[in-house]
């Protein structure tokens, strides 16, 4: 079943110190064939979350739940499940792409077709007896992808995959992760700290700033939250006059301005009407939306929260 859930958190928390939080009360939610960005500037807590996700740090309070079944209960058959990517994985240097996956197929307890099948889905299966410390580093990251296919998993977890990489890696690892979960039915959490990577390949989205959730959803949601954070910039010759005028739409006092969140740019239209009603001068009249990297950098520098959706 398509959308069922494969990871939920509930109320988790994490500290590392008694002084501060790393994690508080996260409630994740990553359903079956998403492709979920998790989002939050370095150091907001994604890979404290993610180490528990895999069971390499136990929760000090809440719960995970993975493929439906309780992590601390079951975590031998789940682990068995994912594929993951969240430290640079020991690969050796002097091997070529298909010795390196060699050395770690008896551990997986898998055959050298499913070797052979994974070179193919990364695009390595033609590099011959170029050796790993040749490869640039995209090919090295896209080897790496290919180690945590091996086992041929339901869920794969990705810790900032694209970091170093130039926008030709960035574009080559996007469409790989994009054509696993189109083609093999993945289903991805990837983290990053750049919006403008993640936007171009997921279908869901979380973020996280100061160790807490800010947004959870669609990213179809985050598109109608950026469209609704419109703001209208107004200039007049008497603004305190223009300040009474428009009242109920809340305007704020910014210097020798007023700003004014609108819905739509007929209420830019209605607000010009009603000044020239009052007989002011209008010197500025000037729509500002926010686009969807200004608004993540909003939600992750404040620490307001903005609810959640599942």
């Amino acid at each position: 079943m398509r959308n069922a859930s494969v990871i939920e958190t509930h109320a988790l928390e994490y500290s590392y110190s008694k002084e501060a939080k790393a994690l508080a009360d996260i409630n994740l939610k990553v359903n079956q064939g998403h492709i979920y960005g998790f989002l939050g500037p370095n150091g907001s807590g994604k890979t404290t979350t993610l180490r528990l996700l895999l069971g390499l740090l136990k929760p000090q309070r809440g719960r995970i739940e993975v493929f439906g079944q309780e992590l601390q209960t079951n975590r031998q058959n789940i682990l068995k499940r994912i594929g993951s990517l969240i430290e640079a994985p020991s690969l050796y240097g002097h091997l070529t792409a298909r010795e390196n996956l060699e050395v770690y197929r008896p551990l997986y307890g898998t055959s050298r077709e499913r070797l052979e099948e994974v070179l193919k889905l990364v695009g390595l299966a033609q590099t011959g007896r170029k050796t790993f410390k040749q490869f640039s580093l995209g090919m090295k990251q896209r080897l790496a992808v290919a180690l945590a296919l091996m086992p041929r998993p339901d869920l794969l977890i990705l810790d900032e995959p694209t970091n170093g990489l130039d926008p030709s890696g960035i574009i080559e690892l996007r469409e790989l992760i994009r054509q696993l979960n189109r083609e093999e039915g993945l289903t991805i959490l990837v983290s990053s700290h750049i919006l403008s990577e993640v936007e171009k390949m997921v279908t869901h989205l979380g973020i996280i700033f100061q160790g807490k959730m800010q947004f959870q959803g669609p990213i179809q949601e985050l598109y109608k939250v950026q469209q609704h954070s419109s703001r209208l910039l107004v200039h007049t010759s008497d603004n305190e006059a223009a300040f009474r005028a428009l009242y109920h739409y809340r305007p704020m006092r910014m210097g020798d301005t007023l700003s004014i969140a609108i819905k739509d740019l007929r209420e830019t239209a209605e607000i010009g009407r009603m000044l020239f009603q009052q007989d002011l001068d209008v010197y500025l009249l000037q729509p500002k939306v926010h686009d969807l990297e200004q608004l993540f950098i909003d939600l992750t520098t404040t620490p307001t929260l903005t609810p959640s959706h599942a």
